[in-house]
């Protein structure tokens, strides 16, 4: 367990109904009461835990009251951070709480890391690596979709499969180990059969977990749709009517938007990071054209094209440009103002399964069609809420990878009736791996390099 005390703020700065200030590690009592006065009755130091005091924050050097707080009290082990930890809840507000936090600080705290209090349950045991991660991810959730898997997460569905692989592999490793070193005592053999049947079945577990890893992404992190195609067909409009607000200018003059516009948007629980670009055409205007081969460096990065199309005037050779460069991408063309004259058949339109068609008229028309069309594309139509876990991150898809080549190689070993204990290493290096996931052989530059992804306070 870490020594030393630490204190954040646990809420974020602004004006607020109540902001709190965080105090956790073995000296929280006595730090906390250097600057808490209670109106009545016992210290923190002497109060049970899970007990509410009210009383005052008050300056040790002046003996003025700085405000009236309510002081939270929760007693190692059974706290967020398995440590004695106390919470002073005041006055929203930034400068009330930064002078709490301030004197917490000369009263003997010392100012938390990023992430450092999630760190600590960790390293205390009150929760697993994965579930840690899953904090970061309620807390940056976008959608009730992506809210649900990080929950779940947090709760230990990943854990509990990792778990599960963990178990089978070291009831085999022992079991294998044990035939190696102790030949001589009544020890009964691996059967081969059954070695194989649990290298098979384990394997297409971890293989069925690995094949979640992209609706997971996209669930944590969200796609990226890009808005293209000529001036003024109607793009900065679809980004608009998406949104439902005025978000970008819509005009009658090519090459308003010039610069990348990115918004999130919930798209049927999934999150969408929708970016409307410049219109794609040939100028001589400096700062339209860097938007232009903005627009364009784009295309590779998308998860989902969105090509709009205007109907009422015949297609040009930039919108047949844009249909061939970005051909190789999931892709939904709009054709749009189809309540004005149609310019052109339908039939030129080079369809296929990772090319969709949307009629419709942006001034008028419902997105009900588009946003259907666009989740079965990104998503293929799968219902990732019946799955009990979810890898939501390429670190655990990584491990999983090699946990699965850990396995490779034993089956290798094993078809090829070599000794037993080349086998041992194969299971071993997959423990390792599938440890690397739930923390149990995290390297601590993994460790650091994913609190670092917290703020301060959590």
């Amino acid at each position: 367990m870490v020594r030393d005390t630490i204190a954040a703020p646990a809420t974020a700065i602004g004006e607020a109904g109540i902001a709190i200030v965080r105090i956790s590690g073995d000296d929280a009592f006595s730090v906390a009461d250097t600057v808490f006065h209670p109106a009545k009755g016992r210290t923190l130091q002497d109060t049970p835990g899970y007990r509410l005091r009210y009383g005052h924050v008050v300056d040790p050097r002046t003996g003025r009251a700085v405000d009236e707080v309510l002081a939270a009290v929760m007693r190692a082990p059974h706290s967020f951070t398995g440590e004695h930890v106390v919470e002073l809840q005041c006055h929203g507000g930034p400068k009330v709480s930064q002078r709490i936090l301030d004197l917490v600080l000369q009263a003997g705290a010392r100012m938390a890391e990023p992430g450092e209090f999630t760190k600590r349950a960790f390293l205390n045991g009150r929760m697993d690596l994965s579930q840690a991660e899953a904090v970061i991810d309620v807390i940056r959730s976008r959608t009730d979709s992506s809210l649900d898997v990080a929950v779940r997460q947090l709760e230990g569905s990943l854990r509990q499969r990792i778990q599960g692989f963990r178990e089978t592999l070291l009831d085999l490793v022992v079991r294998v180990e044990a035939s190696i070193d102790f030949p001589e005592d009544d020890i009964p053999d691996v059967e081969i059969d059954e070695m194989q049947r649990a290298l098979a079945s384990i394997r297409d577990a971890i293989q069925h977990l690995i094949d979640t890893a992209e609706e997971g992404k996209i669930l944590r992190e969200g796609f990226k749709a890009v808005i293209t195609g000529k001036p003024n067909v109607g793009k900065s409009s679809l980004l608009n009517r998406l949104l439902d607000e005025k978000r970008a200018l819509v005009t009658d003059v090519p090459g308003t938007t010039r610069d990348v516009i990115e918004e999130v948007i919930n798209v049927r629980g999934i999150p969408m990071r929708v970016l409307d670009t410049a219109g794609i055409r040939s100028t001589t205007d400096v700062v339209e054209r860097l938007g232009v081969e903005r627009a364009r460096g784009l295309w590779d990065e998308a998860d989902l094209i969105i090509h709009v199309l205007d109907a009422s005037i015949p297609l040009s050779q930039e919108d047949w440009d844009i249909l061939q460069q970005t051909a190789a991408k999931k892709r939904v063309i709009v054709v749009n103002k189809i309540d004005l004259p149609r310019a052109w058949p339908l039939e030129d339109l080079p369809l296929d399964a990772s090319t969709k068609l949307v009629e419709m008229s942006l001034l008028e028309g419902e997105l009900d069609s588009l946003l259907e069309t666009v989740v079965q594309l990104v998503h293929g139509g799968l219902r990732f809420q019946s799955e009990e876990a979810l890898i939501t991150r390429s670190r655990h898809k990584q491990a999983l990878h090699e946990a699965l080549d850990d396995l490779a190689q034993a089956q290798t070993t094993l078809d090829q009736g070599l000794p037993v204990d080349l086998i041992a290493i194969g299971l071993q290096g997959a423990l390792e791996h599938l440890g690397e996931i739930t923390g149990e052989t995290a390297r601590d530059t993994v460790l650091e390099r994913i609190f670092a992804q917290f703020c301060i306070g959590k």
